[in-house]
């Protein structure tokens, strides 16, 4: 862990947030990252005792960084770079219920109906 200047892009792709570190500037570009409720470029330096809060498409998580990194590392290592919020933890866990006890509609549809299943449709009444 080093104590320079490290850009929030790099550090979130260290803190394993995003699979890549051009999927984390995109989003920091788009201000789905946020430091202290205030929108960033990807350039600004992450600083120990930063709230940031972070929507990576499928979760959003607020958390306080504990230690600066630009190395990715095993997920042990990047766990250690941050501590999430009381209230990220309970919002996380009520949005996955949700989506557990009410699935999205469209999500068992893999790509166009075939012939068969649309003359299944069909006898449904759709």
């Amino acid at each position: 862990m080093e104590d320079n200047n490290v850009r929030i892009d790099k550090w979130l792709w260290a803190a394993r947030f995003f699979k890549t570190r051009s999927m984390a500037t995109d989003a920091v570009d788009r201000g789905r990252v946020r430091i202290g409720g205030e929108p960033i470029k990807p350039a600004r330096a992450v600083k120990v005792n930063d709230k940031i809060f972070i929507d990576n498409g499928s979760d959003r998580w607020e958390v306080v960084v504990l230690g600066i990194s630009d190395k990715r590392g095993a997920a042990p290592i990047a766990r250690a770079l941050y501590s999430e919020t009381e209230d990220s933890i309970t919002r996380r866990e009520n949005d996955s219920e949700a989506r557990r006890l009410f699935p999205e509609p469209g999500s068992s549809i893999k790509g166009r109906p075939t012939k068969r299943d649309r003359r299944a449709i069909s006898r449904a009444g759709g």
